[in-house]
């Protein structure tokens, strides 16, 4: 039984400034699917700022699924509350191959989402073997911007879901977009996936598409070459250096397609 007080009151365990400690605790009347979150997973899926920051404590926990607070706020797309918790030492690290945050953001769209995790080291090629890179989810759910921006960080074009590469499946989707993009950022338009076809296979043969891969068949300019050489000699984590190279503008914008 808890302790009575003089008043007859119960008495609680205190927290910090003498309020009330939190405590999660499952309920059996609910799903499974969130019986055991605790106040901060519900904080981070809802966009409750206040409410995180007083139970940033809890900053790693994790479901019976592998769901990370971090995790739920990319689900949510806040990035105040990603930012939150990464600054407050939130691995932006998937804890396992069913919840990687950045994956997450970049299949939802989230791109402040994706800036913040990238910012704070997450891995832009991680690949999971059923979901594939960041860059092949948001090609694969056709989000450009965070595919561009995932790119511009120096994310491999070429790296995908197994042989599947990102450019496999923009053509699949008919995405003029993200080929142009994708073929612009080194993707390789001759490589095969498991079942031996090119990215140019799978599309209609005298659609708009068509006519792109064709027009992009040979070897790579002198300059593209060099741009995407440059780039990746400066690698993942550098090339916001870029912008610091004494060169001029129109040439540091070249680098950075910009």
């Amino acid at each position: 039984m808890a302790s009575q007080g003089g008043n007859g009151s119960t008495s609680k365990p205190q927290g910090f400034g003498g309020q009330p400690q939190l405590q999660a605790f499952a309920n059996p009347l609910m799903s499974d699917f969130v019986s055991d979150w605790s106040p901060m997973h519900d904080a981070a899926v809802n966009g409750r700022l206040l409410s995180l920051r007083m139970l940033i404590s809890q900053v790693d926990g994790m479901t019976v699924d592998w769901h990370t607070p971090l995790y739920n706020a990319c689900v949510s797309g806040s990035q105040d509350c990603v930012n939150l918790l990464l600054e407050h030492g939130a691995s932006p690290h998937p804890t396992c191959e069913l919840a990687s945050p950045i994956h997450e953001a970049a299949k939802r769209g989230h791109l402040e989402c994706v800036e913040s995790l990238v910012s704070h080291g997450a891995n832009i090629n991680e690949n999971i073997r059923h979901l594939g890179t960041p860059l092949y989810v948001a090609c694969e759910n056709q989000q450009i911007d965070c595919a561009k921006r995932l790119l511009e960080s120096g994310a491999n074009a070429n790296q995908g879901k197994e042989l599947d590469s990102p450019l496999h499946v923009a053509a699949r989707n008919s995405s003029s977009d993200l080929v142009h993009l994708l073929i612009d950022f080194g993707a390789e338009p001759h490589s095969k996936n498991a079942e031996g076809k090119r990215p140019v296979d799978l599309v209609p043969p005298n659609s708009t598409l068509a006519q792109v891969f064709s027009q992009k068949e040979g070897p790579l300019s002198l300059m593209q070459i060099c741009r995407l050489r440059i780039r990746k000699c400066f690698g993942i984590k550098q090339h916001h250096r870029i912008s610091e190279l004494l060169l001029p503008e129109e040439l540091k914008r070249f680098l950075l397609h910009i």
